[in-house]
């Protein structure tokens, strides 16, 4: 008869042939655990509130018909060319902003924002009001 190191060993190594005992045993050793895990045990769940768009449009300076956004690149879809992303921001800013929602407005400069990695975290964005 093996020793109890040596069948474990087996199992873990998965070295029975399907249709042994041995290998029903590790099945079913297998499903009850991912059947009674405590979901608590675990605490890699996803995020289920997504932040507003509104909270990450922060308007940076306003004189008269000029505004200028710091508009969180996590919100926009990543853009190929330049006009898709100002109807993007477009699009972001008069939903998040009640002053813009009549869409009179033109942007009139994009800036992007880089970490120091480099890597694009936010726009800021200059409009001029209509």
């Amino acid at each position: 008869m093996a020793s109890p190191g040596h069948f474990f060993s087996r199992i873990f190594f998965w070295s029975y042939e399907r249709g042994s005992w041995q290998y029903d045993i590790a099945v079913i050793a297998i499903v009850l655990f991912v059947v009674l895990t405590p979901s608590r045990w675990f605490h890699d769940q996803p995020t289920r509130a997504v932040p507003s768009s509104a909270a990450q449009i922060e308007m940076l300076n306003e004189s008269g018909n000029q505004q200028i956004y710091k508009v969180d690149a996590s919100i926009l879809t990543p853009p190929e060319q330049m006009p898709q992303l100002q109807n993007e921001l477009h699009r972001r800013l008069q939903k998040a902003q009640s002053s813009l929602q009549n869409g009179r407005f033109e942007i009139t400069n994009v800036e992007a924002v880089r970490d120091a990695q480099g890597a694009v975290i936010a726009y800021q964005v200059t409009l001029h009001k209509k």
